[in-house]
């Protein structure tokens, strides 16, 4: 055996850096029903058989939201396209004042000081440009102060855009110190 045969570290397997793959499902952005079947609707059936109000959009099954999830749907624009029924509840707003208004006028990010590229906006904007990581950020309603959400923003479609599941405050029940 040669010195530089030696002198050499022995080789190892490593993991590969690829990620799994993600699994897709189909909502309506009305009422959060599942599409009929685990397949992409035709381009002309995909007004949701539940309610028969919304479209038929496609996400990641990680994030998919339920009938009892608050959600948004945000255009690359950063208007809003879509709002559940659970939304409107929780942000106190009529889906006819809500779509195609800006989503600032709806949800802000909680902390004011927070400039940093990371943050909502530029979440929902990668969203809604088509990048698959899903992200999440703690909002707030636009008028209230001292209510924190957590907002879980994923890609959805087609047409591209951003879908923001909110999470409702937690009660807080206060107790007597003694």
């Amino acid at each position: 055996m040669s010195e530089f045969q030696r002198s050499r570290p022995a080789l190892r397997l490593v993991q590969g850096t690829a990620s799994e793959a993600v699994e897709w499902a189909w909502f309506c952005g009305h009422c959060a029903a599942p599409a009929p079947t685990d397949e992409a609707p035709a381009p002309t059936a995909r007004v949701c058989r539940s309610c028969g109000l919304g479209l038929l959009l496609e996400t990641r099954r990680d994030i998919l939201p339920t009938d009892r999830d608050a959600f948004l749907v945000i255009d690359h624009a950063m208007l809003v396209q879509a709002v559940s029924r659970r939304a409107q509840t929780l942000l106190a707003v009529a889906e006819e004042k809500a779509i195609n208004r800006p989503v600032a006028e709806l949800v802000v990010p909680a902390d004011a000081e927070a400039q940093s590229g990371t943050g909502f906006a530029a979440a929902i904007a990668s969203a809604a440009s088509g990048s698959e990581e899903p992200a999440s950020a703690i909002v707030r309603p636009w008028n209230t102060f001292g209510v924190r959400m957590r907002a879980r923003i994923a890609p959805c479609g087609p047409p591209r855009a951003a879908l923001v599941v909110l999470q409702a405050p937690r009660e807080r029940r206060l107790r007597a110190v003694d």
